[in-house]
């Protein structure tokens, strides 16, 4: 039997070609975050204790990938370690945005990618609460080694994969709730 014009023909009435409302995504939306974030805070749990005051360990030849364990005051690459309060209001506002905005998601990928970018930013985020030097000011535990170029941990994976798939969601022209915008002649 064929569906009615214009009607999905998945089951849950997600169609991305036609941009038709799915149902709820917070089930997942939760599920991944928290993922995220327990796996963050164990890996810089065992990082602390096994690899502090450590030379580094070798993962893959060459020093391709290795842990190092450093505090980071600043932000990727190190950068802006004098604004440290700054980042971690930021940091609060993101939070705030995306937990906001995870009523709205019906579409998949940008379920996944708002999880992985809330998950990633409480990881750093407790870090900067409840670390050293204080609140707001705490330094971040970084220890995956990428061949000298920088050092980061579990947080800035899944903030690095959420930046690819909000891209890649935003140029397909694809909502939060998954309609897609109109193609232009």
């Amino acid at each position: 039997m064929q569906a009615a014009r214009g009607a999905s023909l998945s089951p849950d009435g997600d169609d991305e070609v036609t941009g038709s409302l799915g149902r709820p995504r917070i089930g997942l939306f939760v599920l991944l975050a928290v993922i995220v974030y327990v796996a963050d805070q164990v890996t810089k749990v065992l990082a602390v204790e096994r690899l502090a005051g450590r030379e580094r360990v070798e993962l893959l030849p060459d020093g391709l990938l290795s842990l190092t364990f450093l505090r980071n005051p600043g932000a990727a690459l190190g950068l802006g370690a004098s604004m440290t309060v700054v980042l971690s209001l930021v940091a609060v506002v993101v939070c705030v945005f995306v937990a906001r905005a995870a009523s709205r998601l019906r579409d998949v990928g940008w379920t996944v990618a708002l999880a992985l970018l809330l998950g990633g930013a409480v990881g750093n985020l407790t870090d900067r609460i409840v670390r050293e030097p204080g609140v707001l000011r705490g330094h971040v535990v970084d220890f995956i080694d990428y061949n000298g170029f920088f050092v980061g941990n579990v947080a800035d994976i899944a903030l690095t994969v959420a930046a690819v798939l909000i891209i890649w969601r935003t140029w397909r022209g694809v909502s939060l709730d998954g309609t897609r915008e109109e193609e232009t002649s």
